[in-house]
């Protein structure tokens, strides 16, 4: 299998502008995957520098390694999570990082593989574990999950305006038989969702996937542990890259950066800054940077693909 059929990596040219390559430099790529992005990384450090590659997915971590084969003298990949990347980087014996990439979401390769139950578009078992240790899946946060639970994981983690209706459709099919596979829920959503609401924009599963495999991993507390221990192991001077795929992503990326920028509690009206917070990095992406029209026609995947960058004071 080829990286570029394994998941086609998104902004990689964009990536190594912002991230600001040096030889001799140490790179975490906190979500590997393919190990696209981290090969363009290792042919700008010419073998003299280090990329520490993280993900949770044994086939990602595989996958990576094929990739990257001809850089494996400067190439550590771990399995973990990035919420643990400070901690990470700190076991490797390094105190701090010359840059840091985040590509946040499902993989295609996760979307594609019918096996691991992300998709909605082939039926198959209800998984969607990134890490396929872990014992939690889909099929157990759609089966006993209390219907509260089921109805704010919707609302919130998918945005999905039925949802209501969506956990009461979910609430009356279990009790008739167990939602096993990805198919008998899709049907279930198709049932709930109004038929003229149906024809209108994206598939009408995908928004309350999207929370079902959000919830599975606990995708946004991750971000938000990740995020924070990125930037207290990341050198003065140093870049932090995020790519984010859905609002819920972007939004956490945005305040976190904004928030590192302007940490002041003060009163808008206080004539001096009292509470001692000191900007600890500045914002380089005033707006998210978007693929190009020939990256979207070429990777449909990467419309709604966000990219913003934070430099270490």
């Amino acid at each position: 299998m080829t990286m570029n059929s394994y998941h086609k990596p998104i902004m990689v040219s964009e990536v190594i502008e912002y991230i600001n390559c040096k030889k001799d430099g140490i790179y975490v790529d906190a979500t590997i995957g393919g190990g696209g992005h981290a090969l363009e990384i290792c042919r700008q450090i010419c073998g003299q520098g280090l990329v520490i590659g993280i993900d949770r997915d044994d086939e990602a971590l595989a996958q990576a390694a094929e990739t990257l084969k001809d850089y494996k003298s400067c190439v550590k990949l771990i399995k973990g999570n990035f919420a643990d990347i400070k901690e990470i980087v700190y076991k490797l014996g390094f105190s701090e990082v010359d840059g840091i990439l985040f590509d946040f979401g499902v993989s295609s390769h996760q979307l594609d593989d019918a096996e691991r139950g992300f998709s909605y578009n082939v039926d198959t078992p209800l998984d969607m574990r990134m890490d396929k240790s872990q014992s939690i899946t889909a099929k157990d946060v759609v089966n006993t999950y209390d219907e509260q639970r089921l109805y704010e994981i919707i609302r919130d983690y998918g945005e999905e305006r039925w949802a209501k209706r969506i956990v009461s459709f979910i609430a009356r099919e279990r009790q008739r038989v167990p939602i096993e596979t990805t198919g008998q829920l899709v049907d279930v959503i198709k049932k709930a969702i109004p038929a003229a609401a149906r024809r209108q924009g994206p598939h009408p599963a995908r928004r309350t996937f999207q929370a079902i495999r959000i919830e599975v991993n606990h995708e946004l507390d991750a971000i938000k542990e990740g995020l924070e221990g990125a930037i207290q192991c990341l050198k003065a001077g140093g870049r932090l890259c995020s790519i984010t795929f859905h609002s819920l992503e972007d939004r956490i990326v945005k305040e976190m950066f904004r928030k590192w920028q302007n940490p002041c509690i003060c009163p808008p009206n206080a004539p001096i800054c009292v509470c001692g917070k000191k900007p600890i990095a500045n914002i380089i992406t005033k707006k998210p940077v978007i693929p190009s029209p020939e990256e979207i026609m070429s990777n449909p995947r990467a419309r709604s693909a966000k990219l913003r960058v934070c430099e270490k004071l």
